[in-house]
């Protein structure tokens, strides 16, 4: 038993049966609520499933016939644009190796991630792609105690001990605050999103140090404009600009004056330039502005904006390829942590 569940060997029936001291017909019967097994006997078996990381049904049937040729894909939502072309990219490199896709979503609730990880179990595949929530790593411990190969993206987990990959957010950060202080910025405030994400906790921290590499004060209640996350469980696009224009219009409003912005999502500069215009402000005369994303509307605001193109093609055909190599049984035993340089899209809200 020493091999069983913890990442080299799927528990399988027999190995349960053996750690409870039963034959497998009434170890089966127990997990399937059949007849003929006491109460208390099938609470031990259940437990003791739990423990080892045993999945029964469909996946433990998979295990007997062999892959299933599916990968499936756990993000939040598909409203989120860098989610939407991480998917479509894994669809595609998943598709080119004969694997199907099975799309999950967790609407950054922690309860619907742990529902989409039983259904994942359940449905036998043969590896997951996910971007966590990030309440609860413990979530995901059934995935590995299964065996069943798991590769993060862009929201990190490190204590699991698995292959992650991303945008490099703290270094895009610094890209885009080293421009606008270069162009002359004496005060700048980032925009983001106020939630308890590895990315946006990395953007922060970039931010910071761009500012302090410059000789500039970093004061939070100052320099931080965070958004409330009142749409996040939202089907709709979880970043929405009038909820950034509320924020920056009140900041506005308190007196502050910064003479550049940079955001954590392209969505975000809708709303501040609607802020800024309404009090007369010129863009880029007054006031710079830097985005995240390069959205495709970005080219057409007025000015055009400035922003960050972020590679998560790059880090989706990177993930997906991994975790391949994973299910084949052709990967190293290093676990790999990749994180990949955006670029500077650079336009007229930053021109002075």
């Amino acid at each position: 038993m020493a091999d069983v569940g913890n990442g080299r060997r799927p528990p399988t029936l027999q190995d349960l049966a053996d750690a409870v001291g039963m034959t497998a017909n009434t170890v089966s019967r127990a997990l399937n609520d059949k007849s003929g097994v006491s109460a208390t006997t099938r609470a031990l078996i259940k437990a003791e499933a739990e423990r080892l990381g045993y999945v029964p049904n469909i996946h433990a049937r998979s295990l007997v016939l062999g892959s299933r040729k599916t990968i499936g894909v756990i993000v939040s939502n598909i409203s989120n644009p860098f989610f939407a072309d991480l998917v479509s990219e894994v669809e595609l490199q998943a598709q080119q190796a004969g694997y199907t896709v099975l799309l999950l979503l967790s609407y950054e609730s922690a309860e619907r991630e742990r529902d989409a990880i039983g259904r994942a179990l359940r449905s036998g595949l043969d590896g997951l792609i996910a971007a966590p929530v990030q309440e609860r790593s413990d979530a995901w411990t059934p995935v590995i105690k299964a065996g069943i190969p798991l590769v993060l993206v862009s929201r990190e987990l490190p204590e699991l001990g698995v292959d992650f990959y991303s945008a490099d957010n703290e270094a895009g950060i610094q890209l885009t605050t080293d421009f606008v202080l270069a162009q002359g910025a004496k005060d700048v405030v980032l925009v983001d999103e106020d939630m308890p994400f590895s990315t946006i906790r990395l953007r922060s921290e970039g931010f910071r140090r761009s500012l302090e590499r410059h000789g500039l004060p970093f004061d939070p209640r100052q320099q931080l404009a965070l958004v409330p996350p009142a749409r996040a469980f939202r089907v709709s696009q979880s970043w929405q600009a009038d909820d950034a224009y509320r924020v920056v219009s009140d900041l506005l409003d308190r007196g502050r004056r910064p003479d550049a912005f940079v955001v954590g999502d392209d969505y975000y500069a809708l709303g501040l330039y609607r802020a800024l215009t309404e009090r007369g402000l010129s863009i880029p005369g007054d006031v710079m502005v830097m985005g995240w994303g390069n959205h495709p509307f970005t080219r057409f605001m007025a000015p055009p904006l400035s922003t960050l193109l972020l590679p998560f093609q790059e880090v989706a055909s990177r993930a997906t390829r991994r975790l391949l190599d994973r299910i084949g049984g052709t990967a190293d035993d290093r676990v790999v942590t990749e994180r990949i340089l955006p670029e500077l899209v650079l336009r007229a809200s930053t021109a002075r």
